[in-house]
């Protein structure tokens, strides 16, 4: 890996596309890169990995400003983690209530389908369902 590296290098690395990379420096994740006479901006390897780093925790779902908090704290590493532990186990705990939704919603859709006997639209038992929903938000109306 060449020592300076160009926007589309970095992004390619990172595996996002240049817009995104310009997005997170002008939101603060990336500082900006020190630019070249020819006004192109330069990234270093360590760079890179703060890109990657925040590449991943936007794959584990961490909002944004809590990527930040998670990157001044990584800015100290003689710091004691207990922070970042908290922080991942609030994370890990809204990704335990969306999988307890998800698989709800997985067995109310997967009901819908095992009802539907194919045939005409006017006895497809899944649009009397979707059609019979609650709009109160009191959840779906009891099967069976």
């Amino acid at each position: 890996m060449a020592t300076v590296l160009s926007i589309g290098q970095v992004a390619q690395i990172a595996g996002c596309n240049v817009r995104t990379v310009r997005y997170y420096e002008q939101v603060g994740l990336l500082k900006p890169p020190v630019r070249s006479g020819g006004n192109q901006r330069q990234y270093t390897v360590a760079e890179v990995k703060r890109l990657m780093f925040i590449r991943h925790a936007r794959e584990l779902e961490f909002p944004l400003d809590t990527i930040r908090d998670l990157l001044a704290l990584s800015d100290q590493p003689n710091q004691s983690c207990e922070t970042v532990t908290t922080v991942a186990r609030a994370q890990l705990n809204k990704v335990e209530r969306r999988l307890k939704r998800l698989t709800a919603l997985k067995r109310e859709l997967e009901s819908m389908v095992r009802q539907c006997a194919g045939g005409a639209m006017s006895d497809c038992r899944i649009v009397e369902a979707l059609a019979d929903y609650p709009s109160n938000g009191a959840g779906p109306p009891p099967t069976g």
